[in-house]
């Protein structure tokens, strides 16, 4: 079986615990205005790689990843998830911590075979990385050209399986940075059992040289970036709203 693969980071320090090898797939329904990997959008292109092939960086330095692991992204690697099966299981057979960051946006509960290959997956997975881009539906459209209701159910559905959880959001000015938002965002976490950590993170431009040199128009052009601080205290919005919602009676 081969594999879309967009590129490979050896040395990934903010994609789940320890040093990670991190693979890119490609591939990727989504598109998130302030995505700083358009690149990785189009399903079907990119290196074409056996597991062996992709791994062969990993195991050929294994002992520098023993208190990491290797985690997924992309684009969407649940987009080519038999693939993405095989390779863990390759990995835990070496016992290998794995990690998964998606958004969720593949999830889909009534078909029978999608839950199947899932299940299998997820018995794989140590952890997965799931980023909320925004909790109000309209918003999350206009954001990212889908609605989140499956992302919300993939949240559910994770806490049912105790798969543990990071979640990741991302603060925009103008589009996700309001206290009504992160509050929303808080009082959802409270719902799940399975959230191990959060991770708030400032909206950057980065990608904005790849969007010009593809020919796409860059539509947060006129966006501020918030610094770290801006993030920190987005932070503590969606923990207190999360910490009163966990204290609410009933």
């Amino acid at each position: 079986m081969k594999g879309f693969i967009h590129s490979i980071e050896s040395c990934g320090t903010v994609d789940g615990p320890g040093i990670r090898y991190v693979i890119f797939f490609q591939g990727c329904p989504m598109r998130c205005q302030y995505c700083h990997n358009p690149d990785t959008w189009e399903p079907g292109t990119g290196s074409t790689m056996s597991v062996e092939e992709v791994l062969q960086g990993f195991y050929s330095n294994l002992p520098f990843y023993r208190s990491g692991g290797v985690t997924v992204t992309g684009g969407e690697p649940l987009m080519q998830m038999d693939f993405l099966t095989e390779l863990f299981r390759d990995l835990k057979r070496h016992g290998v911590h794995t990690c998964i960051d998606t958004s969720g946006i593949m999830f889909n509960p009534h078909n029978e075979t999608f839950m199947s290959r899932l299940d299998e997956l997820l018995s794989l997975t140590d952890l997965i990385l799931l980023d909320i881009k925004h909790m109000d539906d309209e918003r999350h459209k206009a954001l990212t050209g889908h609605s989140n209701q499956r992302i919300l159910d993939f949240a559910r559905y994770l806490d049912k399986k105790q798969v543990p959880v990071w979640l990741r959001h991302v603060i925009v000015p103008g589009i996700t940075f309001y206290r009504e938002y992160l509050q929303r965002l808080g009082r959802f976490m409270a719902t799940l059992g399975n959230v191990k950590a959060l991770d708030v993170l400032p909206y950057h431009s980065m990608g904005r040289s790849k969007y010009e040199s593809m020919g796409y128009d860059y539509p947060l052009k006129d966006t501020k970036e918030p610094s770290k601080e801006d993030a920190e205290a987005a932070r503590n919005v969606i923990l207190s709203a999360y910490k009163k919602a966990k204290k609410a009676p009933g």
